[in-house]
């Protein structure tokens, strides 16, 4: 699989679901155990029933709309120990892991797959045309 965007999250932006700039949009590290389905996961107990997170969540800051793409600030996860991190998932954050909509996801990076080491990794995301993402 590479870099996409969850059904599910894609047609929240179309019906003002999911707002990126004021919704809280959080991250999860993960590793190779989660299968990604874009079409039939939906909600974050989708991906957490189906593996444990390396690492996360960590909230995105100073995030940014310009166009149709989506970015934000570096996000920091701080000491990271544990499985291989093979993908990134973005999720809007609802406080409950039942209702928290997929937004996107990302295995093809500069820096995937890696191995955490007890330190810290960033995530530096794109600060080109289309950002974390576009839609």
């Amino acid at each position: 699989m590479s870099n996409g965007l969850y059904d599910n999250g894609r047609a929240l932006f179309a019906t003002a679901g999911i707002n990126f700039g004021s919704d809280t949009i959080k991250v999860y590290l993960l590793p190779s155990t989660y299968s990604v389905n874009l079409s039939t996961h939906v909600y974050l107990t989708d991906v957490t029933g189906a593996c444990t997170p390396v690492a996360g969540p960590v909230a995105l800051g100073s995030k940014t709309t310009t166009a149709g793409a989506c970015g934000a600030a570096n996000t920091t996860f701080s000491a990271v120990s544990g499985a291989q991190v093979t993908s990134i998932l973005i999720y809007k954050d609802t406080g409950t892991g039942s209702t928290s909509p997929l937004i996107a996801y990302i295995d093809t990076a500069t820096g995937l797959p890696i191995t955490p080491n007890g330190g810290d990794i960033i995530v530096a995301w794109d600060t080109g045309t289309n950002k974390i993402f576009r839609l």
